[in-house]
Formats: C-alpha cells, sequence, structure tokens
C-alpha cells in the first residue's frame, strides 16, 4: 500500500489560545469545508475532543454518498491533535493538526498521511487534486473566520 504525503501550513493573527478552540469543536469542519461536498457530522449531541472520541460524517465525493468515521488518536490542547479514519473512503487517513505560536500569531500546520485505492494512478489522476483544492477553500474559510486577507 503506497501512503502519500500532503502538507500545508497557515500564519494567522491571532493567539493559539483563540485557534485552538475552533479546532476543537468538530462542528466546526462544516464551516471549512466546500460545500460541494455536502459534508455533516453526524454524531449527536457535544462532541467532548479527548484520545479515542469516535466522530462520524457523512459527505458526498464526485456525487457518489459516503460515510467516514474518525477517531481522535492524539490530543495535546493547545498544541496538536491527531484523527485517523476507521471507516471512509481512504484506505489511510491520518491527519496531524499542529499549532506554533510565531510572530504574534498562530502557525496552523496539517500533515496528512493516506492510501487509497487504485494506488497511485488514482492519487495521480483525482485524490491529490482534490485534497488539494479541499484545503485551498479550508485556508480561505480560516482567514474569512478569523478575519484576515487571504493571500
Amino acid at each position: 500500500m503506497t501512503t502519500h504525503l500532503f502538507e500545508t501550513e497557515q500564519w494567522l493573527p491571532v493567539t493559539r489560545e483563540k485557534v485552538f478552540p475552533f479546532f476543537a469543536d468538530a462542528r466546526n469542519l462544516e464551516l471549512i469545508t466546500p460545500p460541494w461536498l455536502n459534508f455533516t457530522v453526524l454524531t449527536p449531541g457535544e462532541i467532548k475532543m479527548a484520545p479515542g472520541t469516535l466522530i462520524d460524517y457523512q459527505l458526498r465525493i464526485h456525487g457518489i454518498p459516503v460515510r467516514w468515521r474518525t477517531e481522535i488518536a492524539t490530543w495535546e490542547p493547545p498544541l496538536r491533535f491527531t484523527d485517523q479514519q476507521l471507516l471512509g473512503p481512504y484506505r489511510r487517513w491520518h491527519h496531524t493538526h499542529t499549532f506554533t505560536e510565531r510572530d504574534g500569531g498562530t502557525l496552523c500546520h496539517d500533515r496528512v498521511e493516506y492510501s487509497v485505492p487504485g494506488g497511485a494512478l488514482v492519487n495521480w489522476l483525482f485524490v491529490r487534486h482534490d485534497v488539494k483544492k479541499i484545503f485551498n477553500y479550508r485556508a480561505v474559510a480560516l482567514a474569512k473566520h478569523f478575519g484576515v486577507s487571504p493571500v
């Protein structure tokens, strides 16, 4: 199984103590996920983040309905957390979010290790473009949410 790596960073001119709580609320994923994915958090009630927390979602990938379940693997507020797919469209999805104080704001770093059915060819033709497009949308949404101009 081939594992692919996607990394991106975004600096926000607000403190880590303001940025981290936004990410700690799983429902905020709906705000920063592109509308064309029709992304919805299915887990009812308040979602208390901690190692072992399970979160269920539904979305549409190229029109195909998909259920996705992730587990919070690490939870180290306000420094970092990791979610990993237990059920969903990838063979493997391991996403580490890191928050570093820098230049009076917060550097948000995402590292995603993923594998896809169909291997490198499917990744090259479809998935890597989709992942990049999703994170580009997210960067604009985060900039808007925190009141900064996207670069």
